[in-house]
């Protein structure tokens, strides 16, 4: 468990986690369908099987988000790109892929698969329910075939409008990715695009509440306006943030990592003590990681993520070489690259900070902290 977030297992590798917000939804969904649905489609049954009922469809129809999200997640891992977790919530499911695609025609075929996805089990359900809909003793199956594959086609067709980062948004940006050359401006114009359709969509949502309010279309119609002005404010609010960040992109891809690094940097001797480390070196300077040098030569990096897992007892026998990160190619980069790789790098492998190599030898440090400093003192916002 992390935070409000729960792992209930793997699929092709990806852990898969739910959120709290999942389980509001899970308990508002089933009793809509046990309360509204169900007894409509299929009267005279008894109000403990409309429950149950209702809590089957509800799991199968995130069942259908999940598979929306590993459809994203499988093309996503032919193109070699890691998946951190897929995670359900009260909008339904996001997959987080931990590097861009390498290319427009993979964010097309990313972007996709989902909705692709959706279409086939929708489509497949509702032949289903088609097919038996002349039994009369299959009526339950048929109602939940038919709600659970209109759902998926739903789903589907949502997820294509061209707003970022919908699905959609994220074909339209693969084609103006391909048009322009250039990522970051496609990400500008495609999250610019999901803020137009989110307000579109909170303005809807508003005009159904005013209907149902003021009597002049069904009442039922005002809890369909509530969700859409809640979907079409988080639409804005995520097209608004991949917006900025984009904009972030295209300042740090104009400058070098020799522009955020840090130049006095303080390293640590492998051969002491873990509490003189923490006394003399973390409490003193204020920094969560030093790299560790030995004879010249970087060897290490230590962090308060290492400390951390050493219970305190042993920090006055365990010295540094002990529970450090030995030093690799993924722990260092160029005074010269970019400084957005330099960000890239560290979120790809998990790291705070990374070791600015030239010819061998430690010239400067640069930090996630580092660069966010940097941006804000430029006046962007994070």
């Amino acid at each position: 468990m992390n935070g409000r977030d729960w792992q209930i297992g793997r699929i092709l590798g990806i852990p898969i986690r739910i959120h709290a917000s999942w389980l509001l939804v899970l308990g508002f969904v089933t009793w809509s369908l046990a309360t509204g649905y169900l007894p409509e489609s299929l009267p005279g049954l008894t109000v403990a099987r409309y429950w149950a009922m209702g809590l089957v469809a509800t799991l199968l129809l995130f069942a259908s988000v999940l598979l929306h999200e590993l459809g994203h997640s499988y093309v996503a891992l032919r193109y070699r790109m890691p998946i951190a977790q897929i995670t359900l919530f009260i909008f339904g499911g996001v997959a987080q892929i931990r590097r861009e695609p390498p290319g427009p025609r993979a964010e097309f075929f990313i972007a996709i698969a989902g909705p692709a996805v959706s279409f086939a089990i929708g489509g497949a359900l509702l032949l289903f329910a088609t097919m038996l809909e002349a039994s009369t003793s299959l009526q339950g199956l048929v109602a939940l075939g038919t709600l659970v594959g209109t759902v998926n086609v739903q789903l589907g067709v949502f997820n294509l409008i061209p707003g970022f980062p919908l699905d959609g948004g994220r074909v339209l940006r693969a084609g103006l990715w391909k048009w322009s050359g250039d990522f970051n401006r496609a990400t500008q114009q495609a999250s610019f695009a999901g803020q137009v359709f989110g307000l579109v969509l909170g303005a809807l949502g508003a005009m159904l509440l005013a209907g149902a309010a003021a009597r002049v279309i069904p009442g039922a119609d005002a809890a369909n306006g509530g969700w859409i002005v809640l979907i079409g404010a988080f639409l804005f609010a995520a097209a608004a943030s991949s917006r900025r960040q984009a904009a972030l992109r295209v300042l740090l891809s104009r400058v070098s990592v020799a522009d955020v690094m840090v130049r006095d940097v303080v390293t640590l001797p492998p051969d002491l003590r873990v509490d003189q480390a923490v006394a003399d070196f973390f409490i003193r300077y204020g920094h969560s990681g030093f790299p560790v040098q030995a004879d010249g030569r970087i060897v290490g990096m230590l962090t308060v993520r290492e400390i951390q897992q050493v219970p305190q007892p042993q920090w006055v026998w365990r010295r540094v070489r002990d529970i450090m990160q030995p030093w690799s190619p993924t722990l260092e980069v160029a005074p010269e690259s970019p400084a957005i790789a330099a960000f890239e790098q560290m979120i790809r492998e998990g790291q705070g900070r990374l070791g600015v190599m030239q010819d061998g030898r430690l010239v400067g440090l640069v930090t996630r902290s580092g660069i966010v400093r940097f941006l804000q003192l430029r006046g962007m916002r994070l």
